[in-house]
């Protein structure tokens, strides 16, 4: 296991998950090299997809913006290193255009 400690910066996440979260981007940061975000956000989404069911997006980085709708319940924003880790399952949209 990653020997940091994740702090969260913002959740709506039940705690159960928020804990999950963290324990797979530990996971990620052991099976990949801190600079291979792409894959670790990849193996991140893939464990949420498998758990939680398809939707789940993840971004990986030291220095990003993004602008989102997520579903209730289904956003955590946390820092675990020198990394910041964006978990959350889109909204779906429930307006026709």
């Amino acid at each position: 296991m990653f020997e940091g400690k994740a702090l969260v910066d913002d959740s709506d996440m039940p705690l159960k998950m928020q804990i999950e979260a963290m324990s797979f981007a530990s996971q990620a940061l052991d099976l990949y090299d801190v600079f291979d975000c792409i894959s670790i956000a990849g193996y991140i989404k893939k464990e949420f997809d498998s758990k939680y069911g398809n939707g789940w997006q993840c971004v990986v980085g030291s220095n990003f913006g993004c602008f989102f709708t997520h579903s209730k319940g289904t956003f955590i924003y946390f820092t675990l290193e020198r990394l910041k880790f964006l978990i959350f399952k889109g909204a779906s949209s429930s307006t026709s255009p």
